[in-house]
């Protein structure tokens, strides 16, 4: 069996040399940003008229004048070209949670063959790149092309490739969003809104509230040609079938240990093309399980760090192969072994500098992050379902509700001392209250003084968890957009907001004093979030029968949680603040039931085809050599066949028994899908998927991977878990 797409790989993966990387030898500082059009690219390249207008649009969201637009447009195109561009795009991330570029030349043709570089204001500000393809969920029809791609001046310019990448909006001709990009904006802008009324109760000065988000991303690297060899991972991201190995994560010796030369070479690679482009890389390290490895950014304001996220992703994959490696972004390519998330570290801070999730350093600091805090709480419990189901998804559903990632039942880890603070306050607002040696909290109205930092350890089980100075959502998918849990915590919060300000703004008008009405608002508040606030053991079954007595929802199931976005509760919160129309939520949902689907008839049918082509006849074969060997027994000695030929006979039987039930449940699966086939409901058609497919292709594989330890190591045709995880 030398000659197998198993055995090829192996020999190829041992003979072939190490890939080399030579760093830059600069100091990262010196090249940081060289290839984004970035402020000081604007200083040199704009008029003054120009750049400023720029800035208003990135700092105040004003729009961009056309007449400006021409001169942005003619600087922009000079610093890309001496950047080595030729081309343009259009830079925009449909709702296939990918990145889209149509590129177009600078080239303009003259008469007499002759030609020039053109890019106008217009072509800047806005393209029609059909793009009737990418799933819209009923919002256009495919024979309806007009698509509208928008320049968002908020997130810079960059060239890669060799092409000016303008990062936008996408929205139907209708103006309907077919994007991430479109809501997140609103959402944010929503917030900033809110945030800033709340925050003129203490300060006059602040004027603008800012979403932060520092994103970790979790991935797996693969050699390529182990990686080729197998047909499940090349076409659904993921190891459909394969017994676990026998050393795996279990002594945790991968976790923070010495990086691989091979992995520290990619990584350097990807993370050179990255500083190049703006992003702010800061922490490389190996992950828990195997092969498994993350990197992590500084905070940046949301819609540039959510372009970045995505952004580094396709550098990553670019840059992989040249290492001979690949890697994979699905969040459970291995059974038994950790998943990948994408942490998203939210929080919401001023221009005047202040990070409202951060403890203050004078009582009036303090009363204003505790007014962002429990609202912070507020949305959560009210809207903490809708959370979940913002990550909801196929490959996620693997990895959300074990012992390794976020259980699905929201909540939200305070800590110690904030829990007991919050309890303090639900007990009496005028009370004297210390947590611990380090910490006085006195809670006279209005008089809250220093919170010390550091007080609040991490909870891993937590799919919302405060860390100190921002709130750490968990739960993210590492394939994922992160923009569309931002969106939803934007928007609850700017709701939370509103109602608090409103609250306060009664009292006051009551004849209460401002400090007075805000600690009274905030105890309220405290009191009304308190079924969400839970510090223990997220994965504990105890947890879930307590989660169900303070009626938090249990999003178990895929199919069940994206029917969140359609609960009018939801839906009239993002049409309140003119995030999402009812359209452009139905859109999603169809989209994210029509994904899963499309994902699970895949996974069925390579796994199918995998049984019956590759296992089915590997069985056969070593089944016939166990036949000849027992004939053989038989023939020399006839006296002593069970003696001598007994546990062959076993495994002969046993095998044999596998593979009928293999034969059978493969059967099943395809029998289950024609019928599942012809419902024309979408919804109903993916829920169908998930209650009936993806239950017996896990009694598939589970027959398979026994018969995995059965066969002889050189029949077996696909390369084992000890073979992929034990590559780099």
């Amino acid at each position: 069996m030398a000659d197998s797409t198993r055995f090829k790989a192996l020999e190829q993966m041992q003979t072939r040399p190490s890939a080399e990387f030579t760093p830059c030898e600069r100091q990262i500082s010196e090249y940081f940003g060289i290839d984004v059009f970035g402020k000081e690219q604007m200083r040199e390249y704009l008029s003054k008229d120009a750049f400023a207008s720029v800035m208003e649009a990135i700092e105040g969201g004003k729009r961009i004048d056309r007449k400006i637009a021409d001169q942005v447009a003619a600087g922009m195109k000079m610093w890309a070209i001496s950047r080595g561009a030729t081309h343009y795009t259009h830079w925009f991330q449909p709702l296939n949670e990918s990145t889209a570029e149509k590129h177009d030349a600078f080239l303009e043709p003259l008469p007499g063959g002759k030609s020039f570089e053109s890019f106008s204001g217009n072509v800047l500000s806005q393209q029609e790149p059909d793009a009737s393809s990418f799933p819209s969920g009923g919002l256009r029809n495919t024979f309806e092309a007009r698509g509208y791609s928008a320049w968002d001046p908020s997130s810079p310019t960059f060239v890669i490739d060799k092409t000016l990448c303008i990062p936008s909006i996408f929205v139907a001709y209708t103006g309907e969003a077919l994007d991430f990009k479109a809501p997140l904006l609103r959402a944010m802008a929503a917030v900033d809104k809110a945030a800033v009324e709340v925050c003129k109760l203490f300060d006059k000065d602040i004027d603008r509230v800012v979403t932060n988000l520092g994103w970790e991303q979790e991935y797996f690297l693969v050699d390529e040609a182990l990686f080729n060899s197998r047909a499940d991972l090349q076409q659904t991201g993921r190891t459909l079938m394969g017994h676990p190995a026998a050393k795996d994560q279990q002594l945790e010796d991968h976790y923070w240990g010495a990086i691989p030369g091979r992995v520290e070479n990619f990584m350097k690679e990807f993370e050179e093309q990255a500083y190049k482009l703006g992003i702010p890389l800061k922490t490389r390290h190996n992950e828990v399980a195997p092969n498994q490895f993350e990197c992590a950014t500084v905070y940046e304001e949301a819609n540039v760090a959510a372009d970045h996220n995505i952004l580094l992703m396709s550098i990553m994959n670019k840059v992989a192969p040249k290492h001979h490696l690949k890697v994979i972004f699905h969040e459970k390519p291995f059974q038994g072994i950790n998943g990948s998330g994408k942490h998203c570290n939210w929080s919401l801070a001023t221009n005047t500098g202040i990070n409202l999730h951060s403890p203050g350093r004078n009582p009036k600091g303090n009363m204003l992050f505790l007014t962002f805090f429990v609202c912070t709480l507020m949305a959560a419990e009210k809207y903490g379902s809708l959370l979940m189901a913002s990550i909801a998804s196929a490959t996620n559903s693997h990895r959300l509700g074990g012992n390794e990632a976020p259980p699905s039942v929201l909540s939200v880890f305070c800590g110690s001392t904030m829990t007991a603070m919050m309890d303090a306050i639900e007990k009496s607002a005028a009370r004297t209250f210390t947590p611990d040696s380090k910490t006085a909290i006195k809670l006279d109205i209005g008089k809250i003084p220093e919170i010390m930092l550091d007080n609040t350890d991490r909870n891993r089980t937590s799919p919302f968890a405060f860390t100190g100075n921002r709130f750490e959502f968990r739960a993210t998918g590492s394939s994922a957009n992160c923009s569309m849990p931002i969106i939803v915590i934007d928007t609850a919060m700017a709701e939370q907001l509103d109602l608090f300000r409103t609250e306060v703004e009664k009292l006051v008008a009551k004849g209460m004093k401002k400090d007075e009405a805000i600690l009274k608002t905030i105890r309220k508040f405290v009191i009304a979030s308190k079924p969400i606030r839970f510090d223990g053991n997220g994965y504990s079954e105890q947890w879930l029968s307590e989660a169900y007595k303070r009626g938090l929802k249990d999003i178990n199931c895929v199919t069940e949680a994206f029917k969140e976005y359609l609960d009018e509760k939801n839906v009239a919160l993002f049409e309140k603040y003119k995030v999402m129309n009812r359209s452009e939520i139905t859109a999603r949902f169809e989209i994210k039931e029509e994904t899963y689907l499309k994902k699970i008839q895949i996974e069925s049918k390579v796994l199918v085809d995998m049984a019956m082509n590759h296992i089915i006849p590997t069985a056969i074969k070593y089944q016939n050599i166990l036949i000849e060997n027992i004939r053989g027994i038989k023939e020399f000695f006839p006296d002593k066949l069970q003696e001598y030929a007994g546990k062959e006979m076993e495994t002969l039987s046993r095998i044999a028994e596998l593979s009928n039930i293999i034969n059978d449940t493969a059967g099943r699966v395809t029998v289950i899908r024609h019928e599942i086939n012809r419902i024309p409901d979408i919804p109903e058609r993916a829920g169908q998927y998930e209650a009936r497919i993806v239950p017996i292709m896990a009694e598939l594989r589970a027959s398979i991977d026994e018969l995995e330890l059965i066969v002889d190591d050189s029949l077996w045709p696909l390369t084992k878990y000890r073979e992929l995880l034990a590559s780099l």
